[in-house]
Order: C-alpha cells, then structure tokens, then sequence
C-alpha cells in the first residue's frame, strides 16, 4: 500500500487575526446609496475586498480615529490596495447627505466610500450586519448616535469572511485583507 502525503498543501482556512465569522451571511440586505451617487448592495463589490464599517460623521472619537487606521492599512497593502474597497455605513441619516459623506470619506482616502440611505434602508443595513445603534439626546437638542465600532471583511465574492475589533491595529487589518486577497 502506497501512501502520499502532501505536506506542501495547504488548504486549510486562513489564520484570520480577527474572528472568523464564514458561514453568517452577514450583510446580505445591504441596499444603500453612495456619497458618489449610485445604489449599492454587496454585488457591487463582486471582485474587490470590501472592509466595511458603520458611523458618522459628527462622531467625535472612534470614526476618526479608524478611518485615519484604515488610511495606514491602505498604504501597508500598497499596490493591493486597488483591490480593496472601504466603506463607511452612516448610521446617522439625517444629517449624513451623499455630499456631507463623501467630503467627510474623502478627507481620509479618496477611494473610501460612504453609503447612506433613509433611516428604514439604514435599519436594515444594520440588522443585516446585526450592528447595533441608537441616537443619544444632547444639549439643546443636539444629539449623538452610539453604534458598534467592529469592521467587517468581506471576501470578493460578496461572503462574510472577518469580524474585527476597531482597536486591533492596521498591521492586524492589513494582514487579514491580504489573506483574503490569495
């Protein structure tokens, strides 16, 4: 009897530094308007690596701070970059038009794109990726919007791959967008 093995191989799953979440279906009711204008659900990424995230943009701390680390993950994944789309998910339509979101995304990267929609596709959206958000009152009736702070990686075929934690890192970001790039 003749045995082969083939430690060369190596279809195992990828070591994701974040959680893998493969198999959830996370994102399948995504229907959104672009801050350049056009509809979007998860086929329109069909080819790229999509990190998604969901915001606004009069947060004062943790939006800023991860688009600015995304901006780093960009420049760590050089020319594969081209192959990766960012995308912040307003959870603050009201005052998150198509122009305030682009200006605001293109102060980051000018390839980052900005999704918004009226509150019920933002709902949607939301659950669909089972975020979870709600508008905080302020002073003089301003207010805030508290929302969860994760990015997820979507492979190029539109399938949830990656669940990461907002404070991992763009070395940690960079490497699990190019496990997904094989």
């Amino acid at each position: 009897m003749c045995v082969v093995h083939l430690s060369g191989c190596n279809d195992a799953a990828p070591k994701f530094q974040g959680s893998d979440i493969t198999g959830t279906h996370l994102g399948k009711d995504l229907a959104l308007t672009g801050s350049d204008g056009n509809a979007y659900t998860l086929e329109s990424f069909k080819g790229k690596v999509v990190l998604i995230m969901f915001g606004f943009t009069q947060c004062p701390d943790v939006c800023p701070s991860s688009l600015a680390e995304l901006t780093q993950v960009i420049k760590l994944l050089g020319s594969e970059a081209k192959r990766v789309q960012v995308v912040l998910i307003t959870v603050d339509p009201e005052r998150d038009t198509q122009e305030v979101l682009k200006a605001y995304v293109s102060g980051f990267d000018p390839q980052f794109l900005g999704l918004t929609g009226t509150p019920e596709q933002i709902k949607k959206a939301a659950s669909s990726f089972k975020v979870y958000y709600a508008k905080t009152a302020g002073v003089q009736g301003n207010y805030s919007m508290d929302h969860s702070a994760s990015f997820y990686l979507m492979d190029a075929s539109g399938e949830s791959r990656v669940l990461l934690n907002n404070n991992i890192g763009a070395t940690a970001i960079a490497h699990d967008i190019q496990r997904l790039l094989r």
